[in-house]
């Protein structure tokens, strides 16, 4: 979850999206939009698959007696 987090951190960083700010549309929507929004879809899906395939926390769920 940490490298997830880091590399989501990343690559949204003014550096890396300044390679795709140049002034280029694709269907009207401008590169640097579809690039960060991409990224952010990427990190989502992600991380939902992360916690899908990460064992249940077994602390809490038991009834007390």
């Amino acid at each position: 979850m940490l490298v997830l987090t880091g590399l989501g951190t990343l690559l949204i960083l003014p550096p890396l999206t300044y390679i795709f700010g140049q002034p280029i549309s694709h269907f009207g929507v401008p590169q640097v939009v579809i690039y960060l929004f991409a990224w952010w879809a990427l990190v989502i899906a992600g991380t939902a698959i992360l916690t899908h395939w990460m064992p249940r926390d077994s602390t809490g769920d038991e009834e007390p007696d």
